[in-house]
């Protein structure tokens, strides 16, 4: 019986679906037994009988590859393929798939309530009563903000379409830019320093550079309004933490939500600032998008191998 390792840590426990159809076609399921996500060394080890692989955001490099010589297809549960050598998997005949439409709605409505919270200041007032202290915060309205949104595939265009139904004036940066969406959704379509210098709101939606130099760093954040905010549901990394905490500090910003980082799990000093609201890499996890992209992954890769077997 070929064998499937089902690597993401909560992988099944939204419901029992993604397992039953792996089983249903014949295959043996490995599943993580951590709890978190594997390392290298571990997904050789569990993997090395394995002939397809769902895949979480565990490193799929070279090194893991070339030692795992029944590998036929690698099917993430997600959008972002960083964390997997994708030529080099094509090289050796493994077929690379992903879902992307399955965490968009859940990250465009994660991105609508981080900037609810922030504006608002929902979590300091929460610690507050908390900790029993009757402590009135005062925020601002999302009413009369431009929303810069960087970055407008699924998730960004998603994003535009939520801001635009609350009445937000958009304007959007993106290097292959949809012309008629964006006329039609009334998306003013403008430079990436232009979104930077005149949003009010600054919110990311980009896969990040190829060579891992952020996207925003020190001189991006200069650039932006004096007491803007930045919404950071993209990638880790994407944005430079470091610039970002004395951005926030000197109340250059006045506040941004951040839910992915360069390492995770993240213990830095953006845990110190009251500025900041910060959840662990969550985009995707609503139970109805996250079982979606589950059985989606798994769906993948049963077509892939029965294409190939």
């Amino acid at each position: 019986m070929d064998k499937i390792l089902t690597s993401p840590s909560s992988f099944g426990q939204i419901n029992s679906e993604p397992f039953d159809l792996l089983t249903q076609n014949g295959f043996e399921i490995i599943n993580n037994p951590y709890g978190r996500k594997l390392t290298e060394d571990e997904v050789i080890d569990i993997a090395k009988d394995c002939i397809g692989i769902v895949a979480g955001v565990e490193s799929l490099t070279a090194k893991v590859i070339d030692v795992l010589p029944k590998l036929r297809c690698i099917s993430r549960v997600g959008v972002g393929m960083d964390s997997v050598d994708i030529e080099y998997a094509k090289k050796k005949g493994i077929v690379v798939v992903n879902t992307p439409d399955g965490p968009t709605r859940a990250v465009a409505e994660l991105t609508l309530g981080m900037t609810m919270a922030l504006l608002r200041k929902i979590p300091q007032a929460d610690c507050d009563m908390k900790n029993k202290v009757w402590k009135k915060q005062t925020g601002n309205l999302l009413f009369g903000k431009k929303i810069g949104i960087i970055g407008l595939g699924r998730i960004g265009r998603m994003v535009a379409e939520l801001f635009r139904g609350l009445g937000n004036m958009i304007i959007g940066f993106d290097l292959y830019p949809d012309k008629n969406w964006a006329s039609k959704k009334q998306v003013q379509l403008v430079d990436f320093e232009t979104v930077l210098t005149q949003a009010d709101i600054v919110t990311l939606h980009i896969p990040g550079n190829t060579d891992k130099t952020p996207v925003i760093g020190e001189k991006e954040l200069s650039l932006m309004k004096e007491g803007s905010f930045l919404i950071n549901i993209a990638r880790g990394g994407v944005v430079d933490e470091d610039a970002l905490y004395e951005a926030l500090h000197s109340n250059k910003l006045s506040g941004a939500a951040v839910d992915v980082f360069s390492k995770e799990p993240y213990d830095g000093k953006l845990c110190d600032l009251n500025n900041i609201v910060l959840t662990p890499h969550l985009g995707s996890y609503a139970s109805e998008g996250k079982l979606q992209m589950e059985i989606d992954a798994v769906n993948n890769l049963i077509n892939s191998l029965k294409n190939e077997i």
